[in-house]
């Protein structure tokens, strides 16, 4: 009788075992086509950094490899199948358990080999595999080249925006909340000129494209427009400031701020009087540019309007109003009749005045927070920075939603595209400046380490085109601009 009980016993964890298996095998026997819509569905899902290639290649392996454990599954699963058939007509021809152990024993066994088998099999036919994946990252995540080459210091309080000359001599311009603008020599790191005309913090400067001219906007509600004549001085060389890899992000103490203002140049000339005052705003003006041609400037003010101005008589052609909170920034295309603002609003606005007759808006909604800045790049394109830690890529021709977007760990502020390399330099608030595509894949981040680096929530950032050692700049709020060599491998200029 003890037989017969722990036979019935036996049988019925078989058919539990049995009912188990077979749901398994339903959940597992999925058809191809089923299975290549889910990766399909996964890699539209999904917010990744990585190209599309990439990730199509990686979702092929991790297919085969899932391909390789379901058929060894199925397999294993009739293989218990068969030794509990084996099983049940041992217990119906009456016999012992011990027939029963020595059917489980051989099932151990014959697993412990598949087990084996397994092991090897993957060890072989995924190593090549393998080698793959881990070269296709390696040649995706290729540093650039980064080096800190010189320190523009003299401010005396943070820097809210840079630029660097259109025209010859090429020269950078930095615009302080210590109401004055500085004008610099890229190569010596010298000041060659201030201006002191406004009476607030001058929050933006931007340079006649044709012309030696510069267009400041300021707390004082008004924009000006002065001329400048510098002579650059003889380029000293450049001091050895090795640099780690682009991704060093070491933890530093703050700078002692007098040893900024200890380190500040001598005097330098100075510009006290507009050529041009714009006036007409009631609040803060925050960002000022010139259109194609440089007859006309547009302003951006915390009174939630645009105003457009005819440089020659100052006087005031458009009111672009439509924002619901202060603006924060406003640009214009390099070679259209298109100006974009950007508000507290969560918006940005694309207006169009290519038609003299039709003057039309188009919002683009797409962050959750303040939008610091949208930039024009030479294609079709507009990129937006914001407070919601994102940044979006955006097709003129398609504004419903964006065509790439960057997330990161900190607000963005005012943002910049390089012209020939394509790459977006973001500065922001917790003191980093991270380099992008425009496809949204990191490139790098610019090194901080030992007293070199911002100390203060990085604002703005500047590239320039010309043949010059620094072809990035950047600014903040710990009083100083910082002229970087960005060299981008040719391998990730090509994608």
């Amino acid at each position: 009788m003890p037989v017969e009980s722990s036979s019935s016993g036996v049988v019925r964890q078989a058919k539990q075992k049995r009912k188990s298996h077979s749901l398994s095998i339903k959940r597992t026997n999925s058809t191809e086509q089923d299975r290549l819509g889910l990766h399909r569905d996964m890699l539209d899902g999904q917010d990744s950094k990585l190209p599309l290639s990439l990730k199509t290649n990686l979702m092929d392996l991790f297919s085969q490899i899932e391909r390789e454990f379901e058929s060894l599954y199925i397999e294993n699963i009739e293989l218990r199948r068969e030794i509990e058939t084996l099983n049940d007509r041992l217990t119906a021809d009456g016999q012992t358990l011990e027939g029963a152990d020595l059917a489980k024993g051989a099932l151990k066994t014959k697993t412990s080999h598949s087990t084996s088998q397994l092991s090897q099999k993957l060890k072989t036919t995924y190593k090549a595999s393998t080698s793959k994946i881990v070269s296709s990252f390696k040649a995706t995540t290729s540093r650039a080249v980064c080096h800190l080459l010189r320190e523009y210091v003299g401010h005396r309080d943070g820097i809210w925006d840079l630029s660097v000359t259109r025209t010859q001599p090429t020269v950078l311009g930095t615009a302080s909340a210590d109401h004055t603008a500085m004008l610099w020599s890229i190569e010596t790191g010298k000041c060659l000129l201030k201006y002191l005309g406004h009476q607030g913090s001058v929050n933006s400067i931007k340079f006649h494209p044709t012309e030696q001219m510069a267009l400041t906007a300021s707390g004082d509600q008004t924009a000006h427009i002065w001329r400048f004549l510098v002579q650059l001085p003889t380029p000293q060389p450049v001091a050895d400031v090795s640099q780690p890899p682009c991704d060093d992000d070491v933890e530093v103490s703050d700078k002692d701020e007098a040893d900024v203002e200890a380190d500040g140049p001598s005097e330098c000339p100075s510009v006290r009087m507009a050529s041009v005052t714009l006036r007409s705003h009631q609040g803060v003006v925050i960002a000022a540019d010139w259109l194609v041609g440089g007859k006309q400037a547009v302003t951006a003010s915390w009174d939630r309007a645009a105003n457009l101005y005819d440089v020659e008589t100052s006087e005031l052609v458009h009111s672009l109003m439509g924002h619901d909170q202060e603006l924060t920034h406003c640009c214009t295309h390099p070679t259209q009749r298109l100006v974009v603002t950007s508000s507290r609003d969560t918006t940005f606005r694309l207006w169009d005045f290519r038609d003299p007759s039709i003057h039309s808006v188009n919002v683009f909604q797409g962050h959750t927070d303040t939008v610091t800045s949208a930039v024009f790049t030479v294609g079709d394109n507009v990129v937006s920075g914001s407070d919601d830690r994102t940044v979006k890529v955006w097709d003129l021709k398609n504004m419903r939603s964006p065509i790439a977007t960057i997330r990161t760990d900190s607000a963005v502020n005012r943002i910049s595209v390089s012209v020939s390399q394509k790459i977006i330099a973001l500065p922001h608030d917790n003191r980093q400046v991270r380099l992008f595509d425009m496809s949204g894949v990191r490139l790098a981040r610019l090194p901080r380490s030992n007293r070199q680096g911002h100390r203060r929530m990085v604002c703005c950032s500047a590239w320039c085109e010309d043949n010059t050692s620094c072809n990035l700049f950047t600014c903040g709020f710990d009083r100083q601009a910082i002229g970087w060599n960005i060299n981008i491998p040719a391998l990730l200029q090509e994608k």
